[in-house]
């Protein structure tokens, strides 16, 4: 909302490895709707293929989002992202985005990829804040038949770690 100062959260970023693959999937239920979440099941699977990272963010030993992306060669791409909605709008999904690009970077990533619903407002907001760009669209890609905008972000050239 323009005009109102957004309070930011204080949280802690960790890399989620497989032990929190069930904490990722509690998360994804709360901020999906069914027909979107994934299970314990596909969140171990998807950090089990190859670049792929998890990135936790907690306030006082709470988890309250994560990010979950992949690099492979020059590209990188977020899986997933979500934050618990009474940990919105505090700059927790900014820190998550901020970081996935850094890492990203670091891995030799020159881009990094994503899509959100057309019908996402805040979250194409937030991605717009971040440098990404509309690079096309998926039709009816997500569940409910809404539209995927897939954007791209050009990361800075970072030595590989």
């Amino acid at each position: 909302m323009a005009g109102r100062p957004r309070l930011t959260m204080q949280v802690m970023l960790q890399t989620g490895g497989m032990a929190h693959a069930a904490v990722r999937a509690c998360l994804h239920a709360a901020c999906f709707p069914p027909p979107e979440q994934w299970d314990e099941a596909a969140m171990a699977s998807l950090l089990a293929s190859p670049g792929a990272t998890a990135l936790l963010a907690c306030q006082q030993d709470e988890p309250v989002g994560f990010i979950l992306f992949r690099c492979i060669a020059d590209e990188a791409e977020v899986l997933t992202l979500c934050v618990l909605p009474a940990s919105r709008r505090h700059g927790v999904a900014r820190r998550l985005v901020g970081q996935a690009q850094q890492e990203a970077a670091r891995a030799g990533a020159e881009r990094l990829f994503l899509e959100v619903s057309t019908h996402n407002q805040p979250a194409s907001r937030l991605y717009e804040q971040a440098g990404f760009t509309r690079q096309g669209l998926r039709r009816r890609y997500y569940a409910d038949g809404s539209d995927a905008l897939v954007l791209a972000s050009t990361l800075p050239n970072t030595p590989r770690a």
